[in-house]
C-alpha cells in the first residue's frame, strides 16, 4: 500500500513520546523507507526569531500565510516547506494534488519577498522511518492512516 499523501494519526498507545498526539503528512513512502512532516505541532515565531530572520521571513508576506511547525526529530536544523502548488520550483517534490514539498534556498527567498506559495508550512525537521519500520508500527496499531486533500492540510484547524 502506498501511503504518500496520507496522514498518520498517532494512536493512544504510541510509545515514542516524540510522536505522541501527532498528525503527520506522509511525503514519501517506498520499500526504502518513509518521510513525513508533523503538521499539528506549532512553533511560535517568538521561539525561532533568529531562524526566521536568517531566512528573511521576519517581514510582512503580502497576505501569504506561513505556519511554523515542529516537523519532526530528524535534521532539526533543516527547514522544509510544505506548500500549495501555485508555486513549483526546480527541486520541488509534487506529493499530491495541490501539495508540494520544497527545501531550496529559492523558496525561502520567494516567501521572504512575498512571492511564495499562497499557503506554506515551514517545518523545522521531519519524521523518518527506515525500510519496513512504518509498516511495522502500523501493524502494531501505533498509527491510524487516512488519505487527505490539500484543503485539510492547509485550511484545516489541526
Amino acid at each position: 500500500m502506498n501511503l504518500i499523501g496520507h496522514i498518520l494519526v498517532s494512536m493512544p498507545n504510541m510509545a515514542d513520546e516524540r510522536f505522541y498526539k501527532s498528525v503527520i503528512y506522509l511525503c514519501a513512502h517506498s520499500k526504502e523507507g518513509s518521510m513525513g512532516i508533523i503538521i499539528n505541532k506549532n512553533i511560535e515565531h517568538d521561539n525561532y526569531p533568529s531562524l526566521l530572520e536568517q531566512l528573511g521571513i521576519d517581514k510582512p508576506l503580502n497576505n501569504k500565510k506561513i505556519f511554523v511547525r515542529y516537523g519532526g526529530p530528524v535534521e532539526t536544523g533543516r527547514g522544509l516547506v510544505l506548500h500549495t502548488d501555485d508555486v513549483i520550483q526546480e527541486g520541488s517534490l509534487h506529493i499530491d494534488k495541490g501539495i508540494v514539498l520544497t527545501s531550496t534556498a529559492e523558496i525561502f527567498n520567494d516567501i521572504a519577498k512575498g512571492e511564495g506559495p499562497r499557503i506554506s508550512i515551514l517545518a523545522i525537521g521531519y519524521a523518518g522511518w527506515e525500510a519496513g519500520q512504518l509498516e511495522y508500527e502500523i501493524k502494531q496499531n501505533s498509527w491510524m492512516t487516512s488519505p487527505v486533500e490539500a484543503n485539510f492540510i492547509f485550511e484545516g484547524k489541526i
